[in-house]
């Protein structure tokens, strides 16, 4: 019977699974008002699942923030979507038994699959983060995604170390390797699991085109661009080729402008604030890139560009 519920929930674990952003009141607490609003309006873009991730500052998070804020998009998600509403929680943390400890949270309150990075402060060779993914699989009986979020944090893991992953535990261990150069390094693992390897897109769509060629199962981008996302998808699905070069062209220059995790953060949440999903742009201090007017005028026009390449039935919904 585990077995049989770990699988149903890999089989929902395709297509496009956003990364929902954190809205803050003014005094930086969580606006959990807002999350709502935002959970509820990617289901209504036609998304495939949700994420709490990095980029929902989970580590800027305290561990009661995290655990509050699985519980209420699970919640919801299963509330107004049942089963047709996986959400994947990310886990990780600096040691083992604290991870564990956010797993068995996650599965309790009903997520569909856990995702973690290893431990950031510390560098560690196969051995230790072997053990450390594998304490996580035998806490829960959820599928993982190994997260390889060297692209912002920590170092790249080894094409050998996923493929022992994924000999070991199969189809119940998924992947998001973010290291670069990314093309090269999906292709290498898909070639050294002869193709059995799921992987996560990571980029934020930037690399979402080549990434689907090289055999992904799904993306994980942000919040803000999801009917571009969401239309690029279905087009590489129905392998309309006219409609993935014209939003590709249009979404390369806006997401070249992210070159880390708090410009990533800040764009994202100037365009929730445009669309009328978030009141403010707040971010937890400190941080690292603040957007300037010259930089925010550009991504406003960049922005109103992709809108106009978009199919006209996402502009309707818009």
């Amino acid at each position: 019977m585990e077995r049989r519920i770990m699988s149903e929930h890999a089989d929902v674990l395709r297509g496009v699974f956003p990364v929902v952003q954190m809205p803050y009141h003014d005094d930086e607490s969580i606006d959990f008002e807002t999350l709502k609003i935002e959970a509820d309006w990617l289901w209504s873009r036609g998304v495939d699942g949700l994420v709490l991730a990095m980029a929902s500052e989970v580590l800027r998070l305290n561990d009661a923030e995290r655990r509050e804020t699985a519980e209420r998009l699970c919640a919801w998600s299963q509330a107004s979507r049942g089963e047709n509403g996986p959400v994947i929680i990310s886990v990780g943390a600096e040691s083992t038994y604290h991870a564990c400890e956010h797993a068995r949270h996650a599965e309790s309150v009903g997520a569909s699959a856990l995702m973690a990075i290893p431990p950031v402060s510390i560098a560690l060779d196969d051995e230790q983060l072997a053990r450390y993914f594998d304490g996580l699989l035998e806490a829960v009986a959820l599928p993982l995604i190994v997260q390889d979020a060297s692209g912002y944090v920590g170092r790249p893991m080894s094409i050998g170390f996923f493929t022992r992953m994924q000999k070991q535990y199969g189809d119940r261990v998924l992947f998001k390797p973010e290291a670069v150069p990314i093309g090269p390094r999906l292709s290498a693992l898909r070639d050294a699991t002869q193709g059995s390897a799921r992987v996560f897109e990571g980029t934020g769509g930037i690399a979402l085109v080549d990434s689907y060629r090289r055999g992904i199962v799904g993306t994980m981008p942000g919040s803000d661009l999801i009917d571009a996302i969401v239309s690029l998808w279905s087009a590489l699905q129905s392998n309309d080729d006219a409609i993935v070069r014209s939003i590709n062209q249009a979404l390369t220059p806006l997401l070249a402008l992210i070159h880390s995790l708090d410009a990533f953060l800040a764009i994202e949440k100037h365009l929730l604030v445009r669309q009328g999903v978030f009141k403010n742009t707040i971010v937890r201090g400190p941080v690292q890139y603040v957007m300037d007017s010259e930089t925010r005028e550009l991504v406003d026009r960049l922005f109103d560009e992709l809108g106009h390449v978009l199919p006209v039935k996402v502009l309707q919904t818009s």
